[in-house]
């Protein structure tokens, strides 16, 4: 039997999702009805083994532990151009702190509890028990390998694995951009005002404030979308003024929007309102 093959099988027999690597140590290439995103991207595809492809086309999401689908005459010729295994740490449960070079092992010895190892090529994988999400150069030779993720599989490693610490998580936390002055083209404004009073307005640009700020996910589409709202009720009268763009603009650096792509936004806001 394929030696990949052979460590796969073991792997996924011990509910660890796996997959074969090619040359590079990078995932296989879409199969042809997936080429060029034909597939749409296989929507949803959020866990390891959703990817119902005949072959491994779609990296992580191919992983699995099912021996029916790995032991296939269609992964069995895979394998045989295979030249690594790899698997899903987040499907494992666990994270893989990629450590690339020395400093990165350096670094990582003075901040981080100790856990499990693993040489790489250039420097350790260290994993700890938990997930989150991935991310890479969370600093200088640094990758954070967990959830919708692949890590080349080095064998067990040695030491206990200790818990995903806060430390860990903490990388991948985004830091807000510091608030700078934006000027922004804020309508003369021609059309009728339906303020009625200042509390009216005023009201308007404090809720649109903490839209923006309570925004989980997706911060640019919806400072975008809460710009467009703003500019669509405030912006055609002339009652918005340049303080009411820039308590805007001030909160979505808050969530770490750079001060071009504020200025971005609300250009594309205006230029979508016909401003």
């Amino acid at each position: 039997m394929n030696a990949h093959l052979h460590a796969a099988l073991d792997l996924a027999g011990r509910g660890v999702p796996v997959l074969p690597l090619r040359a590079g140590k990078v995932p296989f290439g879409n199969c042809p009805a997936c080429r060029d995103n034909a597939c749409g991207g296989r929507p949803n595809m959020k866990t390891p083994g959703t990817c119902q492809c005949p072959r491994p086309c779609h990296g992580w999401a191919a992983a699995t532990v099912n021996p029916d689908v790995i032991n296939s005459p269609v992964w069995a010729t895979v394998w045989r151009q295979a030249e690594a295994v790899a698997f899903c740490p987040g499907g494992a449960g666990v994270t893989v702190v990629d450590l690339d070079h020395a400093d990165a092992i350096t670094w990582a010895r003075r901040t981080l509890p100790p856990t499990r190892t693993a040489p790489t090529t250039r420097g350790e994988h260290w994993i700890y028990r938990g997930t989150m999400p991935s991310a890479n150069a969370v600093r200088d030779g640094v990758d954070i390998k967990s959830a919708m993720s692949y890590a080349r599989w080095l064998g067990p490693g040695t030491g206990a694995t200790a818990p995903l610490p806060d430390t860990v998580r903490a990388l991948i936390v985004r830091k807000p951009s510091p608030v700078r002055t934006v000027s922004a083209q804020v309508p003369a404004g021609d059309g009728e005002c339906r303020h009625r009073t200042p509390a009216y307005l005023e009201r308007g640009i404090a809720m649109a404030e903490q839209r923006i700020r309570e925004a989980s996910s997706g911060v640019h589409a919806a400072v975008y979308r809460t710009f467009l709202a703003v500019l669509s009720t405030h912006g055609r009268c002339g009652c918005l003024t340049d303080t009411h763009a820039a308590r805007l603009f001030a909160a979505a650096q808050t969530k770490g929007e750079s001060a071009r792509h504020c200025a971005d936004a609300w250009t594309n806001a205006r230029t979508a309102l016909g401003m």
